[in-house]
């Protein structure tokens, strides 16, 4: 399978637009399991050649062009190649270079996107390139990009562990929601909390986080624990949504405490 995701690449990357291709997710990181899907981002600059993708692709794949898919995740296709799942992921590289800019500064952006429930985060663009595997870089691109990326900005790392305010807000906001045992605020809140915790664990241990999958396991041990506990019991009564939250708002505390030590 390997041969023919390296030959498929290959492929992409003499489609006019399409400046190389980079194999994402699990499998690029050497975490996958049986069944995984073969994540392929197609980085691309300027008008992209839809007509020769849709034709790489074959009659009965559908291609959704740049903005198909949402504003942040561009477009691509869903393959079934050999049985193996192969998505083929859009990505505009001059909006790439912007974002990475922009981490480098301290910037970031949280963007609603259909299929990231937390919201998609800009500097996932930086640490998909950053922790991707090239198949296909014929300029050599791709390769002096990633190379910058290799060290985490300590900007954006600032940047992130300022947000952790939010969580305590969040918070404080769903104690209102638990007296009137408003299930669906709390769960939200306590969810949303959790992520930005985990967004900035991940950056202050200079780790890029990609999205919400594997997000929370690979925070610290005492953290994940506690946080999945959290979460896999909200509780449905005043009494119980209560008690989560002031679990959460420990949490919180001792989060905020780990993050200054």
């Amino acid at each position: 399978m390997q041969r023919i995701i390296t030959g498929m690449a290959e492929q992409l990357a003499r489609v006019p637009g399409v400046v190389g291709v980079a194999l994402g997710g699990s499998r690029a990181r050497g975490e996958h399991r049986p069944g995984s899907d073969w994540d392929l981002g197609v980085y691309y600059r300027g008008e992209l050649d839809l007509a020769a993708l849709r034709a790489l692709a074959g009659p009965d794949v559908e291609v959704a062009g740049p903005g198909g898919w949402g504003p942040w995740v561009d477009g691509g296709a869903w393959l079934t190649v050999d049985g193996d799942a192969v998505d083929w992921i859009l990505r505009d590289l001059d909006r790439v270079e912007r974002v990475w800019a922009d981490c480098r500064e301290g910037r970031y952006e949280v963007g609603v996107q259909a299929g990231h429930p937390l919201g998609f985060w800009s500097p996932c663009y930086a640490g998909e390139l950053a922790l991707g595997r090239l198949l296909a870089d014929p300029t050599g691109e791709l390769a002096a990009l990633q190379a910058e990326m290799g060290t985490y900005p300590e900007p954006l790392r600032t940047a992130l562990l300022g947000s952790v305010w939010e969580a305590e807000f969040l918070v404080t906001g769903a104690a209102k929601g638990a007296a009137r045992a408003d299930v669906l605020h709390v769960s939200l809140c306590l969810s949303r909390a959790i992520g930005i915790l985990v967004q900035a664990l991940h950056a202050d241990a200079r780790r890029w986080c990609l999205n919400e999958k594997g997000a929370l396991a690979a925070t610290p041990p005492w953290f994940a624990a506690r946080a999945s506990a959290l979460l896999a019991a909200v509780g449905t009564t005043p009494e119980a949504l209560t008690a989560t939250i002031t679990e959460a708002r420990t949490l919180v505390t001792d989060t905020l405490a780990a993050l200054r030590a």
